[in-house]
């Protein structure tokens, strides 16, 4: 069993990889190197809202098994779930478990995780309003 306290010890030394973004120029139009247990798909990406604002919209697929280390995003995460479940730590929230209709919110800057477990992955779409030239997630 994973218990808060090994999950943020392991949180804290894993990279940010549930969207795959880390260190990623959120004004870049290429996708990131892959990471073991997660694909994604930039679904779409465009400027603002506002002037120094992108706007990126990907899929996410996310393997059983696969812990996502504490990360931060410099903008709104808004996310989906399309299919299979998956628990989402919030700083400042309970911690959720998430399934296939559910809906989510992480705010600017606020740290976060994820750990996928049971047999099939779990497929997100995430949209992500972020500060233009800003890696879009940092480790946390």
């Amino acid at each position: 069993m994973l218990t808060r306290r090994g999950f943020a010890g392991f949180a804290s030394c894993a990279l940010c990889s549930l969207t795959g973004f880390l260190a990623t120029d959120a004004g870049a139009q290429t996708p990131p190197a892959a990471t073991p247990g997660v694909k994604r798909k930039v679904l779409g990406q465009t400027e603002g809202p506002a002037p120094g604002y992108v706007t990126i919209t990907a899929e996410v697929e996310i393997e059983p098994g696969v812990l996502v280390g504490r990360h931060t995003h410099p903008g709104i995460e808004s996310g989906y779930v399309l299919e299979g479940e998956i628990e989402l730590p919030i700083e400042g929230q309970p911690t959720r478990v998430l399934k296939a209709g559910d809906g989510f919110q992480v705010p600017p800057g606020v740290p976060h995780a994820g750990s996928k477990s049971g047999a099939k992955p779990v497929r997100i779409v995430s949209t992500y309003i972020v500060e233009k030239g800003k890696p879009l997630a940092s480790p946390a």
